[in-house]
């Protein structure tokens, strides 16, 4: 297919998503170089400056190939949250489809492609505080008592953010949510669409074959330098945070490995190589830092699809774009199975035609009903949050054996009754 230069009814926002180590920065690049697309990448590690290897950024030459956006601007001491993100994003997609040119969204953080997409209540750049003296759930059982009974009472995060929303707004929380969601196009997700017309693909791969692919991915990234990288890294930015036990859970410090090589790191002086920094004592910490890495990457990739089916496809149609799936498991068939297949969806829809390949059945829960409080008398009035999950706790071996030591402490009061 080559590189469309003509125009179209209508110009659509491509959204590729999928778990790392399915090709989504490849197919993004192949579809921008024949329909004439620009990319908006929606990863907030790739924002930050630095540590090219471990956010896997594209290369200098696969952005001469097509243009990208959003990647390698905001420095790792500064903080950069979805708000930013969506600030600059939506603008950015609207400036593109001026010149013609198709956006393509592409990325693993989700919170970020779920930001443009849909009108969701994140207006505020302030982070709620972390502790609180004051009772916050208390609190919140005052101003907000529908928002209370849908969160956990530890949830100080949560709480803290619902507070937050009734003091910015003057309103519960609950009841913007409740609005935005009444809209046309809205759901208990959230609010409707931004966008007409928006083409989403999921690359999908089988979860076996994934998993080697991405303990085979950490493997080149060692190779491609990675270890010293994050020395060096370590070295420029983070030994002042080591006596705050490094705050891995801020900025650029999330990224998968940097908290995994922690013990490693620490360890060594900075600009020693690699090579001398390996020393057969420091191999054991080495060798578990690298299989940490691996472990946290396949259960994030776990996360991945876990958001795609419950963020995309249990929404009902008409609230959420149709999501096409395309299987990145064999690599050999990468460009009949994914790029052709992808190129035929997204022709079709630009000439206003219905695609030859069916959208992915959706899965529709009731979120409004399922995502209330529960109370367990029999387990010390003890907390489950959601239907499904209180169904769980019933059949568990805690419950069960809760539930048998009361039995055991009534029969116990009723023989001491009889006796007296």
């Amino acid at each position: 297919m080559a590189a469309v230069t003509r125009a179209f009814p209508r110009l659509p926002v491509v959204v590729i998503l999928g778990c790392t180590g399915t090709g989504k920065s490849k197919l993004a690049i192949e579809i921008g170089k024949r329909i004439g697309g620009e990319i908006i990448s929606a990863d907030s590690m790739q924002v930050y400056k630095g540590l090219d290897i471990i956010t896997n950024k594209v290369t200098t030459e696969e952005m001469r190939e097509c243009k990208h956006h959003m990647i390698d601007f905001v420095s790792p001491l500064n903080e950069f949250s979805v708000v930013d993100f969506r600030n600059m994003a939506l603008p950015l997609i609207e400036e593109i489809k001026g010149r013609g040119k198709i956006p393509i969204v592409v990325g693993g953080t989700n919170y970020y492609i779920e930001s443009l997409l849909w009108e969701i209540l994140i207006d505020n750049d302030n982070k709620p505080p972390e502790n609180s003296d004051v009772d916050d759930d208390g609190e919140l059982q005052i101003v907000d008592p529908v928002m209370a009974r849908r969160i956990h009472p530890n949830d100080t995060r949560k709480i803290a953010r619902s507070l937050q929303v009734f003091e910015q707004h003057g309103r519960p929380h609950s009841e913007l949510l409740a609005e935005q969601q009444s809209k046309d196009g809205g759901s208990a997700y959230g609010g409707p669409l931004r966008f007409d017309l928006t083409c989403v693909f999921w690359l999908h791969c089988e979860k076996e074959i994934l998993n080697k692919r991405l303990d085979s991915r950490v493997d080149a990234m060692l190779d491609k330098g990675l270890v010293q990288e994050l020395l060096e890294f370590h070295g420029s930015y983070n030994k002042l945070r080591q006596d705050d036990n490094s705050r891995y859970s801020e900025g650029i410090f999330q990224s998968i490995g940097f908290k995994e090589f922690h013990n490693f790191l620490v360890q060594q002086q900075k600009g020693d190589t690699v090579n001398s920094l390996i020393k057969e004592e420091d191999k054991k910490v080495f060798d578990e830092c690298v299989e940490a890495m691996k472990a946290v990457t396949r259960r994030y990739a776990k996360k991945q699809t876990m958001w795609v089916k419950n963020r995309f496809l249990s929404r009902p149609i008409g609230s959420s774009p149709n999501v096409y799936e395309l299987d990145a498991t064999d690599l050999s068939s990468w460009e009949s199975n994914v790029l052709d297949r992808g190129l035929g969806i997204l022709e079709n829809l630009l000439q206003d035609k219905q695609p030859s390949v069916d959208p992915i059945a959706r899965i529709i829960r009731d979120q409004q009903s399922t995502h209330v409080q529960h109370t367990c008398e029999v387990c010390d009035n003890r907390v489950i949050i959601g239907d499904k999950n209180w169904a769980s706790h019933l059949v568990s071996k805690s419950h069960k054996w809760h539930l048998k030591k009361q039995m055991k402490k009534s029969d116990k009061k009723e023989t001491e009754k009889e006796l007296r």
